[in-house]
Order: structure tokens, then sequence, then C-alpha cells
């Protein structure tokens, strides 16, 4: 869960300030953008890649974005209604303290905070996600701390709802995986051009998981059920730290692809200097991907996680010790150019493709194959009138089956979905 608190002046304070605009590279913004736009940006610079203000003679500029949508939403024949839902407000505080010295810090209201679409009891939270500061002492060594993303994937670093052409964030990366996972840590990273190529790299060690991966209403294992607890910013559960690395490589006529890997203990397993259990492991191994035909400036943007769990021998099948999953955006503008006042707007088509498997494995027993997975698919339009704010309009159609492998709602069919948004930097 992130830190509560409430921040009824800092708005007024920044807002109430002389702005000028910063500069922006806008191919993050717009997957319609040339491939040659992104150079010499990678997926690691995503959370200071963002459109900032600067106030006026002061060192501090601000940022952020919102997300407003509305959804019908119909499972098993069974639906809540019209739903209009604000999704988020984020606000972002950099500031450039000396040469070579900066800091960032994203504080958010969400509404939204399991990532699922169907899931009507999701409450609001108003928090911290980021709150770190960077000491550059070379180009490929770089200091990191304080309340940091852990680097698993793409999406956790590069998640803020303007540069996505669909309304929900992919399944994989926010039910499997922990959506926006951050932790109390420290950690080296940097960055290497060569021609058309870039390396990078990062790593962290920080706090981690918790019993709760295990232990939680949802009766899987779970890992996004870490992120409620009350305590995980200022203590760890293990006592050890998560380790969390990253490789990137880009260039700039084939595109980006970044290998990542986070592992660490996660159970309590000692209580005052006492074993009261077997020490358990949890390991995420990442890949993500991602480049812009040339010709017809088509986006493609894909993440795979597989995670791996050491449960209690004495625990049920539901508690799977392997799980996958991911996604495959793909993006393609069908119009560029002046709409009304608007001189570079953009239309797009777009699809996603999804698919999570949370027990990916076999029962025990009988050597049969253990189920509970959820697939779907997501056609999308979408209008930009600038790289920075965008309209979409989505369908979803999805299907998901038991542990013994029955579709859910299989007489009367699938989980159907519109969904119309809003979401925009400012």
């Amino acid at each position: 869960m992130k830190i509560k608190l409430l921040i009824p002046a800092i708005i007024i304070i920044f807002f109430g300030s002389n702005t000028a605009f910063a500069q922006i590279d806008s191919s993050l913004l717009n997957p319609s953008a040339k491939a040659d736009t992104a150079k010499r940006i990678l997926s690691m610079d995503a959370m200071y890649n963002r459109p900032f203000l600067k106030l006026g003679k002061m060192p501090v500029s601000i940022g952020g974005y919102i997300e407003s949508d509305y959804q019908y939403t119909s499972t098993s024949g069974i639906s809540v209604g019209n739903q209009f839902q604000f999704r988020r407000f984020s606000l972002f505080v950099a500031s450039t303290i000396s040469k070579h010295i900066k800091f960032l810090s994203e504080i958010e209201y969400e509404n939204d905070p399991t990532g699922d679409p169907g899931d009507a009891t999701a409450g609001p939270e108003f928090g911290i996600e980021y709150a770190a500061l960077d000491i550059e002492f070379n180009p490929l060594i770089n200091l990191r701390g304080g309340l940091i993303l852990n680097p698993i994937g793409s999406f956790n670093q590069n998640h803020d709802g303007p540069k996505w052409e669909f309304t929900d964030r992919p399944i994989a990366m926010t039910q499997m995986l922990p959506d926006t996972w951050s932790n109390t840590g420290f950690g080296l990273y940097g960055k290497q051009y060569n021609n058309h190529w870039m390396y990078g790299y990062e790593f962290y060690v920080t706090g981690g998981f918790n019993d709760a991966i295990i232990d939680n209403p949802q009766g899987k294992t779970f890992l996004p059920a870490a992120n409620g607890s009350l305590t995980r910013l200022s203590t760890s559960a293990s006592g050890e730290p998560l380790y969390t690395g990253k490789l990137s490589f880009g260039n700039d006529k084939i595109g980006q692809l970044g290998l990542s890997w986070m592992g660490g203990a996660y159970n309590t397993w000692r209580v005052e200097g006492a074993q009261v259990d077997n020490k358990r492991s949890v390991n995420v191994f990442d890949v993500d991907f991602n480049t812009t035909l040339p010709k017809l400036h088509t986006a493609i943007t894909t993440e795979w996680a597989w995670i791996f769990v050491q449960t209690p021998p004495d625990y049920t099948p539901q508690y799977a010790n392997r799980q996958y999953g991911g996604f495959i955006d793909i993006v393609q503008p069908i119009y560029h150019g002046k709409v009304l006042d608007w001189d570079n707007a953009t239309i797009n088509i777009a699809v996603r493709g999804e698919y999570v498997d949370w027990n990916a494995q076999n029962f025990a027993a009988t050597g049969q194959r253990e189920y509970n997975d959820v697939k779907s698919i997501m056609p999308a339009i979408s209008f930009r009138p600038t790289p920075q704010t965008v309209l979409r309009l989505n369908y979803r159609i999805q299907t998901a089956r038991d542990i013994t492998g029955n579709t859910i709602g299989a007489a009367i069919g699938p989980t159907r979905g519109l969904s119309f948004g809003l979401a925009t930097y400012f």
C-alpha cells in the first residue's frame, strides 16, 4: 500500500508560481512518431522523460497526468452497469539540487489499485509512488536512493496513462506482477552510446515481498498482495534485500530489448535471531521489447514475465510455484496531420493481446495440467490532438479457466467490456 497522506497545500503552492514549459521528447508520448525521434532514449529514462513546467527562477519543476474513464463490463451475464471512473491523478515534483544531483518524486491519487477493470470494490489511495535522489558520478556510474520503482520489465517504469492507447493497464503487469512496484532502497545505473547502439544497466537492493504473496484473500500465489502491507516501506519481512537488475540494449534502427531479474527471500523465517521457518524465495524474470516499423510507423510493444515462488509443501495446488504471462500491443497510425486547430493530431488503430497463467504446473497427485489462466484481446481506436493527450475507445473480449480447465461462464460467454477514456499530461 502506498503511504497515506494529505497534501492540500502543495498543489496551490506550485501552481501559484510563474511557469514556463520545459522540453520533452514526444516520441514516448506518441506511438506513431517516427523511429528516429526516439534516439538516445531507453525505457530506464521514462521517469524523467515527462513534460515538466519550470517554476520561474525556482530550482523546482512540476508536471503530472490524469486518467478518467467510462466502462461497461459484463462477466457471465452479470454486470455492475455503467461505471464512471476517475482512475488517477499524479503530480511530479523535480529539482536540480546542484550540478549532477537531482531529485524526482511522484505523488498519486489512484482509484484502481488492483488494475482489474471488473473489480468494483477497489478503493481510492493517495500516496507517494516515487521519491528518489540521483547522484551522477559518470555516465556509467550513478547512484540512486530513496523510494524507487524496481526496474522489472519495462511497464513498471513506463506506466503513465497518456503514453498508452488502452484504458486498462496490462493484466500480467498489474495482476500477476505488482502494479507500479516501488520499494525503499539504493542502487547504481548507467548508460553508454556507440553509434546507433545504446546500452544501459540498473541494479538495486531494496525492501521486498512478504508472506502475503501466499497468504491472501485471492487464494492463490499473488505477488500484488504485498502492496497491501502498511509497514513494508520501513521493515523487511525476511530481513534480507530484494535484488533487482536489468540490462537494456537499444538500436536506432531495430528497437529496444530489456532483460531483467528480481529475486530474494520473502517470508518471515527468523524472529529475533531465531529461525522459525524455512527461508523461501521468489524470483521473477522478464523480457521486454519495443520497436517501430520504419515505413508504416507501426509501433510494437511486448513484455513477458516468469515467476518462481517457493511455497510450503503442505499448501494446496492453488498456490502455484510457477506463473507466467505478458502482453503485446500493436499500434498503427492511420492519419497524422491537421484536425480542427490541432496541427499535429494523430488517429491510431490498435490491438492488445494478453495472457496470464497463474498455475503453470501440474497436479502432484495426477500429473495433469493445472490451469487458472486468462486470455484477452482488446481492439482500440485513439485520437491524439497533441502527443500529450489521448482519447481512446476500447473493446475487451476476455475468457478465463479455473484450475481444472473449466471455462468460467462458458454457458453464457466470455467477459466483454466497452471503455472510453481520456488521459493527459499537464
